[in-house]
Order: C-alpha cells, then structure tokens, then sequence
C-alpha cells in the first residue's frame, strides 16, 4: 500500500512563499515522478510540476519562473517552493506520484493567497 500525504499550505499575502512537502511512504521502489497539481473552486484540475527520478523538472505555465520543484535526499520526497504568490494561486495543491505503472493521490493541502 502506497500512502502520499503532502503538507505546508496555509494562507499567505500577496507576494509570500510557501513550500510545500510531498512524502510517498509505503514503498520500496524510487518513484519515477512525482507531481504537483492544483484545483480551484469551479475551476478543472491544473498541472503545475513534474520532476522526474532522474532529476528533470517541467513546469505549467502559472508556475515557470515562481515555482521550483526539488526533491530531497531521501528519493521518496519532493517539495515545491512557491515564491511571489498571487490570488490566482490560491488552490487545492496535489501530489500525484507514480511508481512503475501505477499512481497515487495525494489528500491535498490548500493553500490561500489573500490580503
């Protein structure tokens, strides 16, 4: 069994950062990405980054150049620091993990962008 949790969201002011935490427990194997999604109100799920097993980032367009995607020394681990945040931002953020051939939802952790 596979457990995904991701925390760090709060509320935050217009131009703050967060970082947020993304921990894949559960298994044995590095996984070969893991990634970041968002979801508004009344809005369709957003991809916001992917990294990769190897180390390679990609980014949704909301996020280039704001965004960074990191994981840590521990493989199973990854963080997305936010940096210059705006109302728009203000999402449901997921982490989606995939191991092999199968993926895995994280609850969420939201975050809230407002003055």
């Amino acid at each position: 069994q596979v457990l995904v949790m991701e925390s760090g969201g709060g509320s935050v002011q217009p131009g703050g950062s967060l970082r947020l935490s993304c921990v894949a427990s559960g298994t044995i194997f590095n996984f070969s990405t893991m990634e970041w999604y968002r979801q508004a109100p009344w809005k369709e799920r957003e991809f916001v980054a992917r990294i990769t097993s190897s180390g390679e980032t990609d980014y949704g367009d909301s996020a280039k150049g704001r965004f960074t995607v990191s994981a840590a020394n521990a493989r199973n681990t990854v963080y997305l620091q936010m940096n210059n945040l705006k109302p728009d931002d203000t999402a449901n953020y997921s982490c989606y993990v995939v191991l092999g051939r199968s993926g895995y939802w994280g609850p969420g952790t939201q975050v809230t962008v407002s003055s």
